[in-house]
């Protein structure tokens, strides 16, 4: 499991972020959905790239053999079924690394990359975060710890929605705490 990465006052966060920090802004947590997401995904692309490829080669070497021109065509096209899959797993495993949740001292930022060509991105400031639960259900999300953090906010985006977040209690409570601090330091009183 991916941990979450986090700076301390001592310690920078380090890591890469894609978007342009404010001035004073500094990165606090990282995170990123659990891997499960991406390895069942990714399971998934294998299983439909592969059976089918085996169950054609398969067929076609005990019914007509794969030798002569019919045998190129099936070898040919069970390539390209591969390629197809093998492209598709590759911008399944793309999405899930750029697929982020930055907290900073000021802000939490939503970003997310389908492909080359496509970049979204979405942010609320903390000192409008008023509400912070967290929802985890069934078996998986359970074992592997994971689930999302619901962050109702004042401003004109509802809810911001961190899903599929490994431990999400800890991540809440880095959250809280510096909405708290960042309420503070623009003077007003800290909420709970």
């Amino acid at each position: 499991m991916e941990p979450i990465e986090t700076s301390s006052p001592a310690k920078p966060f380090s890591g890469h972020v894609p978007f342009d920090l404010q001035s004073s802004e500094r990165v606090i947590v990282r995170a990123r959905r659990h891997p499960v997401f991406l390895w069942s995904k990714l399971v998934g692309i294998a299983a439909l790239a592969i059976v089918p490829v085996a169950a054609i080669l398969i067929v076609a070497g005990v019914t007509t053999g794969l030798g002569g021109s019919f045998g190129v065509v099936i070898v040919a096209v069970c390539a390209l079924w591969v390629l197809f899959w093998a492209v598709r797993g590759y911008f399944t495993w793309y999405k899930y690394e750029n697929d982020i949740w930055v907290v900073t001292n000021q802000r939490l930022v939503d970003s997310n990359k389908n492909h080359w060509f496509h970049h979204s991105m979405s942010s609320a400031d903390l000192i409008n975060v008023e509400d912070l639960s967290i929802e985890r259900s069934g078996l998986l999300a359970t074992s592997f710890n994971y689930g999302n953090v619901r962050c109702q906010t004042s401003g004109t985006q509802a809810n911001f929605v961190l899903s599929g977040i490994p431990e999400p209690s800890k991540l809440l409570s880095v959250i809280d705490s510096t909405r708290d601090a960042a309420r503070r330091e623009l003077g007003g009183r800290p909420f709970s």
